[in-house]
């Protein structure tokens, strides 16, 4: 797993963290997870992060100013948002400044695999 796609994922909760980093650990990448968007962002593993998921609304730093400081700083990352409460305008705004997409928990979790598997280039492939 030393070689595999990091996905890093952000969510102050404790068990979307957990189950979403168990899932990407079953697919054979490695999960690094953050309780808030600040905590990613001092983490130095934003280089290393081949995909991003957040969550929309956490204290502190919310998902998509998350993505702007990002940009801001020349730092483009695939990112999934995940929210419970969907709102198109906010879609909208976050897919326009780069996000592959934003799924509302309860979360579709084939549709979230089959996104990571597209961005990392796994996508038909089968791990082991």
């Amino acid at each position: 797993m030393l070689n595999s796609p990091i996905v890093s994922i952000v969510d102050d909760d404790h068990a979307v963290r957990t189950s979403i980093a168990n899932l990407v650990r079953s697919m054979g990448w490695q999960p690094q997870v953050f309780e808030s968007a600040e905590a990613f962002l001092h983490s130095g593993q934003i280089d290393a992060t081949a995909c991003l998921i957040s969550d929309v609304q956490m204290p502190g730093i919310s998902g998509p100013d998350m993505q702007l400081r990002l940009i801001e700083q020349s730092r483009v990352l695939p990112i999934i948002f995940i929210t419970a409460f969907p709102n198109d305008a906010l879609k909208s705004q976050v897919i326009s400044n780069g996000a592959l997409d934003m799924f509302t928990k309860p979360l579709d979790i084939a549709a979230i695999l089959h996104r990571i598997e597209l961005v990392l280039g796994t996508a038909g492939s089968t791990v082991a």
